[in-house]
């Protein structure tokens, strides 16, 4: 009998809202299985190198499981480009071939940096000590790995940490729309959301992004949580996300410091201006915004962390594979010209992505509320000033900007929760055979 109500408990479903929670959670988790190896970006080399130097492993030790990870990726996306080849399907697979191929590359890459000298830092040269800088200043990913591939080895460690930093980010969105007081089947929407635009496919990469993504809903989580009524608890969540950044990718923490600087300060002034008190929660949250951008500029300051400079001779030298620009700034500045322009173009072509930050706009700002919705909106604005940052078309998927795909994730269930609670407008019901009658009549 038991059994027997288990299996009928089963049948029915979840029973409240953590356990629909934890399914959408099974449910993404179970279809990532679909794509363990693949899923690797050039950088992924470069952070699983500085996990596994953590652990105390060597550089020699380091290159074979980074270099044989990497390589597998690579074979195995050869392969399934291969088998929907319309010429080439039935041809011998060429994973050994790229693969081998792969392996010798790379090591005759890293062995002759490594004969050079080039064995500083946690990560492998796989490129010049200036660029591989950039990957040293971020430990909060490579930390954040250690246990996963110390558990589970490179290629299910990777993408273990990928499922849960993931998850955890739906799980984030579903808890600030609670904290909102949006419906559970809103607020399940969101986390659904999330899973399956291009946040979720970004932060399932063996990359910062996920983690950053996290971080940035926890941050916003503390917004709603401040706004709510519990300003200690929510500006206390906000500032420890702020800090946590910094150690995942330090730029992301000045940009969201701004931008909740900002929108503290736009939301307060507002409020002045109208005789109003701007609250403590606005005022503590615009602080905590103000001390991260502090912060991050003196501490990286002090830290010697890559420059703004460096930043964009890196973007026009191919990773300082060419001689530095005498003059960058300016050639950055027609670059950017040249790159929204395009990037407008495509967004026309294709309206999908413009769509829906249209459709979060409304959603944050008429339902969530203006003071919250303006938090969010500087939030996403961060995607709008990473890609401004990195003007280049060609990075891998729509990454850079991916931060701007919170805007739909939260304000598009807040803007269904409207709509169904606009009076739908009475439209006539068929009518009976005595009034047709009397209309002929």
């Amino acid at each position: 009998m038991r059994r027997l109500a288990a299996v009928r408990g089963v049948l029915r479903g979840p029973r409240g809202p953590l356990g629909w929670v934890l399914l959408l959670v099974a449910v993404f988790a179970l279809a990532q299985l679909g794509t363990v190896t693949g899923r690797d970006t050039p950088d992924t080399k470069n952070y699983l190198a500085y996990a596994l130097s953590l652990r105390g492993e060597d550089k020699r030790e380091t290159a074979a499981v980074v270099i044989d990870h990497a390589c597998a990726g690579r074979a195995a996306r050869a392969r399934r480009e291969q088998s929907v080849d319309v010429l080439k399907f039935d041809a011998p697979s060429p994973a050994a071939r790229v693969a081998k191929k792969c392996r010798a590359e790379l090591w005759r890459e890293v062995d002759s940096r490594l004969r050079a000298g080039q064995t500083g830092g946690h990560t492998l040269p796989f490129l010049s000590a200036r660029f591989m800088r950039i990957f040293e200043v971020r430990p909060g990913y490579p930390v954040f790995l250690v246990p996963f591939v110390t558990v589970l080895g490179a290629t299910w460690g990777l993408w273990a940490a990928g499922v849960t930093v993931t998850a955890a980010g739906g799980v984030l969105v579903h808890l600030l729309l609670r904290t909102r007081r949006v419906p559970v089947h809103l607020a399940l929407t969101g986390q659904a959301l999330y899973y399956v635009l291009p946040c979720g496919t970004t932060a399932m990469r063996p990359m910062a992004e996920g983690l950053m993504l996290a971080l940035t809903l926890a941050a916003l989580w503390g917004c709603a949580l401040a706004l709510d009524g519990r300003r200690g608890a929510g500006i206390a969540l906000t500032g420890g996300a702020l800090a946590a950044l910094f150690a995942v990718k330090h730029s992301q923490a000045l940009f969201l410091g701004v931008g909740l600087a900002a929108a503290g300060a736009l939301i307060a002034v507002r409020r002045w201006a109208r005789g109003r008190s701007p609250g403590g929660a606005v005022l503590g949250l615009a602080a905590v915004g103000c001390c991260a951008v502090l912060g991050t500029l003196l501490l990286a300051r002090a830290l010697r962390y890559p420059t703004e400079a460096d930043s964009v001779q890196d973007l026009l030298t191919d990773h300082y594979a060419l001689p530095d620009r005498a003059h960058p700034w300016p050639e950055l500045l027609r670059l950017e010209g040249h790159f929204w322009r395009e990037w407008l173009r495509r967004q026309l072509w294709q309206p999908l992505f413009a769509a829906l930050l249209a459709a979060g706009a409304w959603g944050v700002l008429r339902r969530g509320g203006r003071a919250f919705g303006a938090f969010v909106l500087a939030a996403a604005a961060t995607g709008f000033l990473t890609q401004a940052a990195h003007p280049d078309i060609t990075v891998w998927g729509e990454r850079l900007i991916v931060l701007a795909w919170l805007l739909p994730v939260v304000g598009v269930p807040l803007l269904l929760e409207r709509l169904a609670a606009l009076r739908p407008v009475g439209l006539p019901g068929p009518r009976s055979a005595t009034e047709r009658s009397a209309a002929v009549r």
